[in-house]
């Protein structure tokens, strides 16, 4: 885009698309438009029936989710496999490097969140991490993830209301994960290519790339 107008056009064009043409063309934002409309109509309108139609659609879309998640290390057991063959065993120092550093940059965020609970909150953040954050981490969908933190939710005991919404939303509007990667990514690409990149133009990438997240987690290949 040239400038802020072309961002703004493209935005509301997508959003007011045709939703079929959203659906076969991965337009989240028009899908996320057309289906709060489609939500807010079918509120006054479903039947206890089309509400429990809808219900077992949606539970059973999670569970095809489930099985495509369970074959995802074959996947990437292939992708590494070949890369391995193609570059050889020296990309693994390299690749660990970067992996440290994107671990570590997540464990900050996730481990540090006791300064503001002033409780000890590990319990939790590590069942947490066992159970939803292997899988995200992995699986790098957070679309895909949201099966598996419904069903932590439920083991938790929460209130479903609460978490059948915030879990969808959480994962289409997020800031961190996603955040961290777009960043990292970005600055290890230029590193590659030997492009020198100052420290407040590194700052100025941390916090557009925080904002750019809202909404690019819950699109596959969105970071």
């Amino acid at each position: 885009p040239q400038g802020l107008g072309d961002v703004l056009h493209t935005l509301l064009a997508n959003i007011v698309s045709n939703p079929l043409s959203a659906i076969m063309n991965g337009n989240y934002i028009g899908i996320l438009m057309w289906a709060c409309l489609f939500g807010l109509a079918m509120k006054s309108i479903a039947t206890d029936g089309t509400k429990k139609f809808l219900s077992d659609t949606s539970d059973a879309v999670s569970q095809i989710v489930r099985w495509v998640i369970n074959l995802a290390p074959f996947g990437i057991m292939g992708l590494l496999f070949t890369n391995v063959a193609s570059n050889g065993l020296s990309i693994f120092t390299q690749y660990g490097r970067l992996l440290l550093l994107l671990v570590g940059t997540m464990l900050l965020m996730a481990l540090v969140i006791f300064i503001y609970l002033h409780c000890n909150p590990y319990p939790l953040v590590f069942r947490c991490l066992r159970e939803s954050g292997l899988t995200a981490f992995f699986t790098r969908s957070s679309a895909a993830n949201i099966p598996v933190n419904m069903a932590l939710c439920e083991k938790l005991g929460l209130d479903k209301d609460v978490y059948s919404v915030s879990i969808p939303l959480g994962a289409t509007i997020n800031m961190d994960g996603a955040a961290i990667t777009i960043t990292i990514m970005t600055l290890a690409a230029a590193n590659t290519l030997g492009m020198q990149v100052s420290v407040p133009a590194a700052v100025l990438l941390s916090i557009m790339s925080a904002l750019g997240a809202c909404g690019a987690s819950g699109v596959a290949g969105g970071s």
